[in-house]
């Protein structure tokens, strides 16, 4: 069963979604047990940016306990059995946000897309925050090609739907889109998590956004929130 945790922004390094972080490191408990539990941190879609890296460490093992882990692919060769092995020891993944479209070119040329792979459709719990949150899906709404125009593009198709992230700051542009096309899509304010199961809606987790699901198939515009 895929397990996903999607977070539609804020900053973590200001502690912008350390309500959300607190119910992804209770989860990853859980999965370990009386394991300390691991999580791997991928900063792809930010070009591999270590002081991300940091960030996410200081978090989540200064606040919360949980040993960490990084998967580097950016300008440099990959050894596939260590990889696997961050990939093996892992609770849960934290996928970074940045640059999706870069992010989803970048995993498919490194290799890391089959770990990934494995990794969704064994359950294993997954957590992204804004790239990370919307590159499974079909369509996501992203600036990814030129800062500041956004546009749908596609994305790895394993959600069904479509997706925006900030939705807080792109509203009035995504609502447009949406009811133009007569779509059926998610929209994730920053400080808002959705949690899906199977491609299925489970809970939304929220340190003071919202989650909503968009419907104009009707040829009106319905906001549902989550």
């Amino acid at each position: 069963m895929s397990r996903l945790i999607l977070i539609g922004g804020g900053e973590l390094k200001n502690r912008e979604t350390l309500a959300i972080d607190e119910y992804i490191a209770a989860e990853a408990k859980k999965a370990a047990g009386e394991r300390r539990a691991c999580g791997l941190f991928l900063p792809t879609a930010s070009h591999d940016c270590m002081p991300y890296y940091n960030t996410f460490h200081k978090v989540y093992t200064g606040i919360f306990d949980i040993k960490t882990d990084v998967a580097l692919t950016v300008g440099r060769e990959t050894d596939p059995e260590k990889m696997k092995g961050k990939f093996d020891r892992a609770d849960f993944l934290y996928i970074g946000g940045g640059d999706t479209v870069y992010m989803l070119e970048q995993w498919k040329s490194s290799g890391l897309l089959p770990l990934i792979r494995k990794a969704f459709e064994e359950g294993k719990m997954i957590a992204g925050l804004s790239a990370g949150a919307i590159c499974w899906f079909e369509e996501m709404y992203s600036d990814s090609v030129v800062e500041g125009e956004y546009h749908m593009f596609p994305g790895l198709g394993w959600l069904n739907g479509k997706i925006s992230p900030h939705y807080d700051e792109r509203m009035l542009d995504f609502d447009e889109i949406v009811l133009y096309n007569r779509y059926r899509a998610w929209a994730l304010e920053n400080g808002a998590a959705l949690e899906m199961a199977d491609g299925r809606p489970v809970c939304s987790i929220s340190a003071g956004g919202k989650v909503y699901l968009l419907d104009a198939t009707s040829g009106e515009l319905q906001k549902t929130v989550i």
